[in-house]
């Protein structure tokens, strides 16, 4: 049995903001990482703090399991970006040397 074809306009009808908002936010919290590992710490924060003003306004909209599953690797990422800044040494001033 073929498979039917749907076209991108009966996509469209069938796919919702919350199941694009997943795929996003799932995607931010890799890029998240991702600029974590360059040392860039400035987009990992940027990326945290979408992830944690965009999760609540989901609540509801999404699966659960699916929530859970990105407010635990939000956090991951927290505690992955907490522990480069306090491994980050500070810059020596004039003082110092």
């Amino acid at each position: 049995m073929a498979e039917e074809q749907l076209s991108p306009e009966e996509l469209l009808k069938q796919f919702k903001v919350s199941d694009l908002m997943l795929g996003t936010l799932a995607s931010l919290v890799q890029l998240g990482y991702a600029k974590l590992s360059e040392s860039d710490g400035e987009q990992a924060r940027l990326a945290i703090d979408v992830l944690r003003a965009v999760l609540p306004v989901l609540e509801g909209s999404a699966p659960p399991e699916a929530m859970r599953d990105l407010r635990q690797a939000t956090a991951n990422l927290q505690l992955a970006y907490a522990s480069k800044v306090s491994d980050t040494p500070e810059p020596r001033t004039e003082e110092e040397s």
